[in-house]
């Protein structure tokens, strides 16, 4: 769980830094390896409209080369370009550096419509390590966990969601403490189908968008099969940290 810190608008900036947690989870005998949503140029970041890339393309390229020198499975975040539209989307990239998944973010805060275009699929991929499914942080919201419903229901026996969790740059942890919502709407995906999910924000100041001047604050969140929690991130706009967690994967209970 790369709890990583993502600078707005700097996509090289981030790779690197994404490659070393890559490699640092890899040197401690990670076998995936997931990253924040947007992790290439930041979540609402508007420098998108400029450099934002197709998907497979030099991001997803470069993540691949982590891969397979790695000997990983990788999960990230990307903005990708898709002609005339942009789009919220998540790869997930085998250790052959092919790009297993494309999911592309549904249930999108409305204070993006105007930038990233809405997904209409899902899907699951088959693997050595088990079958993976992606969904990308609001996704996950209780209102929208049909999504997550839907993807068991596909046989994903792990859940993977890229995060760009922020709050109000005045946010007082120890007063209202984060992350309630997630540990519900992630226990009752384990609970109901014997479903682990991994979510993993960045951490860091939002520069611009309309978020501008909220911090993204860690927390990384996995919960296990039975809804109870794994491993949480610490709290923070400057709290990167690599996450190291063993997962049990089930087969689906429907």
């Amino acid at each position: 769980m790369a709890q990583m810190l993502v600078a707005g608008a700097q996509p090289a900036t981030n790779l690197d830094r994404a490659e070393v947690f890559i490699r640092d989870a890899a040197d401690k005998g990670c076998r995936l390896i997931v990253l924040p949503e947007c992790m290439d140029l930041g979540w609402t970041d508007p420098s998108a409209r400029q450099l934002a890339v197709p998907i497979p393309g030099p991001h997803a390229e470069r993540l691949a080369q982590f891969a397979i020198q790695t000997g990983t499975f990788i999960v990230a975040g990307l903005v990708e370009r898709a002609g005339d539209r942009l789009y919220n989307s998540a790869v997930l990239i085998d250790p052959r550096g092919q790009i297993l998944l494309v999911h592309r973010k549904i249930n999108e805060l409305e204070i993006a419509h105007d930038l990233y275009s809405i997904g209409d699929h899902l899907g699951v991929a088959h693997t050595e390590l088990g079958t993976l499914g992606i969904s990308i942080c609001a996704d996950n919201f209780p209102n929208s966990l049909a999504i997550g419903h839907v993807l068991a229901r596909m046989g994903a026996q792990l859940l993977l969601s890229p995060s760009a969790w922020a709050v109000e740059a005045d946010h007082d942890n120890r007063v209202a403490p984060y992350g309630e919502l997630w540990r519900r709407a992630y226990g009752e995906l384990g609970r109901m189908y014997d479903l682990p999910v991994i979510g993993v924000s960045n951490v860091g100041w939002l520069t611009d968008g309309p978020w501008k001047g909220r911090k993204a604050i860690g927390c990384s969140l996995a919960t296990d099969h039975r809804g109870e929690i794994l491993a949480e991130g610490p709290y923070g706009e400057s709290a990167e940290t690599l996450i190291v967690v063993d997962v049990e994967l089930r087969q689906l209970r429907r």
